[in-house]
C-alpha cells in the first residue's frame, strides 16, 4: 500500500510539473479562439502558428546559428575543463591549491559584474555582430572545471603511474584513459553548458545586431516583445516550443549520465 501511494505521488507531481509544457504545444497547434481552454485536446489542430513564425522571422538560420554557438562552446568548456581538471586533480604543482580556490572563488561573482568589461573588449577586439563574440566569453567554465576535477579525484592513482611507466603522456593519459572513465561527468558538463549557452538571451542581444547571426532565444525575444507576434498567443507558443524542444530532447537521452555524475562528485572530496 506504501509502495503505491508513493507512486500515486510521484506521478501526480510528474503531471503537475509537466503540464505546463504539454498546455504550452498543445496550445501551439490550436486555433486562436481555442488556446484560453485548459484542456489539451481539440478536433482542430493546425500548424498556423508555426507557419507565422517561420514566415515572420528567420528561424531557420537562427535555430542554425544557436547549434553552432552552442556546440563550439559545449566542446571548448568539455576539452579546456577537463585539462584543467585533471591537472588540479592528479598534478602537483606550486600554486594549486590556490589556483582551485581562485577559481572556486570566480563561481560567487555575478555575471553583470564582469558584463561591461566582456562588452568593452569584443568592442575594442572589433568582434561586434560575429561568431567570436557569441563563443569567446563562454569558452571556459569555472562549474566545469569544479565537476571535472571532483570527479577525477576519485580515479586511483595507481591506475595513472601504471599509464606513465608504460610511458604514455598526460595528454594520453586525460584523453585515452580518464576519458572513457569519465562518461557521466564528460556528459554531465556537456549538458549543462549546451543548456546554458542555448538559452542564453542577455548577451546575443548586447553583441549582435545582424538578424543573421541571432540565435533562437534571441529572435524569439524580438519577435516576442518587439510585436511581430501581433499579440497571436499561438504563435508566442509555437516559437517557446520551438526554443524548448532541442534541450528538453537533449536532457531526456542524456538524464542518466547527469544523475550519475552528480551524485558521484558530490560524494567525493
Amino acid at each position: 500500500m506504501k509502495i503505491t501511494l508513493k507512486y500515486l505521488v510521484l506521478v501526480l507531481g510528474a503531471a503537475v510539473f509537466a503540464y505546463p509544457f504539454l498546455w504550452m504545444i498543445a496550445g501551439s497547434l490550436k486555433p486562436e479562439l481555442e488556446i484560453s481552454n485548459l484542456g489539451l485536446l481539440s478536433e482542430n489542430y493546425t500548424l498556423h502558428s508555426y507557419e507565422q513564425v517561420v514566415t515572420k522571422v528567420p528561424i531557420g538560420r537562427a535555430f542554425l546559428n544557436s547549434i553552432i554557438v552552442s556546440l563550439a562552446t559545449t566542446a571548448s568548456v568539455v576539452f579546456f575543463g577537463s585539462m584543467v581538471g585533471y591537472a588540479l586533480a592528479k598534478l602537483r604543482f606550486l600554486g594549486s591549491k590556490a589556483l582551485y580556490l581562485l577559481i572556486l572563488f570566480t563561481m560567487m561573482i555575478p555575471f553583470q559584474i564582469t558584463l561591461i568589461p566582456q562588452y568593452i573588449l569584443i568592442v575594442k577586439l572589433g568582434w561586434t555582430d560575429t561568431y567570436p563574440a557569441l563563443i569567446a566569453p563562454t569558452m571556459m567554465s569555472a562549474f566545469g572545471i569544479v565537476l571535472f576535477r571532483q570527479f577525477f579525484v576519485s580515479v586511483p592513482n595507481a591506475l595513472i603511474d601504471a599509464a606513465r611507466i608504460d610511458g604514455c603522456s598526460e595528454w594520453g593519459i586525460l584523453f585515452k584513459l580518464i576519458w572513457p572513465l569519465s562518461r557521466p561527468v564528460v556528459i554531465t558538463v556537456g549538458l549543462l553548458t549546451f543548456m546554458s549557452s542555448w538559452n542564453e538571451v542577455l548577451w546575443p542581444l548586447m553583441v549582435v545586431r545582424e538578424r543573421t547571426l541571432m540565435t533562437m532565444p534571441q529572435i524569439v525575444t524580438i519577435f516576442t516583445i518587439g510585436g511581430e507576434a501581433e499579440t497571436q498567443l499561438g504563435s508566442l507558443l509555437a516559437a517557446a516550443t520551438l526554443l524548448s524542444l532541442p534541450v528538453i530532447i537533449a536532457y531526456a537521452f542524456f538524464q542518466r549520465y547527469f544523475i550519475e555524475s552528480m551524485a558521484s562528485t558530490g560524494l567525493k572530496g
